[in-house]
């Protein structure tokens, strides 16, 4: 990990600056609604700007948020960078949606550019995350819990469609912990049956 921050500080650093990019912020000021932190349950994310904005704007941040994953991890991978690289990179850009240096280190959840980061390290992992969201949220209809038990599983899904690459599950075990530990407040609402 270490000759990778030292031998590629720059395609860490884009990363992590992309990542800080705040959509729901960004949107919401663009489309004239309020500042998404102020509303709903206060997080940057396309779930509460559905909440603020309703599908439109919602979908314009889901997107964004995905996109964010995805740009950088695919202009490593096309440049030729190795899949431990390629999710270094795509972990800076999710420490940019946790922790935007644009806004305060206040950022969302990280579930969207989570998505897309996995999406481009290992098509079959990020699949695999997303159809257990979907499933899970059409059974339910609790975006957290879709999300939480989406992330809870990802580990396995890197183990067994990447049983080679230790760097890459390690990366994917601390991004889906941090998420699940993002979501702290959500499983507190879940405990008491109050999560909408």
């Amino acid at each position: 990990m270490f000759s990778l921050i030292t031998d590629h500080p720059f395609w860490l650093l884009f990363g992590y600056l992309l990542g800080s990019l705040s959509c729901a912020i960004i949107v919401c000021r663009l489309s004239g609604l309020p500042d998404p932190r102020t509303q709903g349950s206060g997080n940057p994310g396309a779930t509460n700007v559905l909440r603020v904005g309703g599908k439109k704007i919602a979908v314009i941040t889901l997107v964004g948020d995905i996109l964010k994953g995805v740009i950088p991890v695919l202009l490593a991978k096309l440049y030729g960078a190795s899949l431990d690289l390629q999710i270094a990179i795509g972990m800076a850009a999710f420490l940019g949606h946790l922790y935007p240096v644009f806004f305060h280190f206040k950022g969302g959840k990280g579930v969207a550019t989570a998505i897309g980061v996995l999406l481009v390290a290992s098509w079959p992992v990020g699949l695999s995350t997303v159809a257990t969201w979907l499933f899970i949220a059409k059974v339910v209809r609790i975006s957290s819990l879709s999300a939480l038990i989406a992330f809870a599983l990802t580990p396995l899904y890197a183990w067994w469609w990447e049983p080679q690459q230790t760097f890459f599950l390690i990366v994917t075990g601390a991004m889906s912990a941090m998420l699940i530990w993002r979501h702290r407040s959500n499983i507190r609402n879940l405990l008491a049956g109050t999560e909408a």
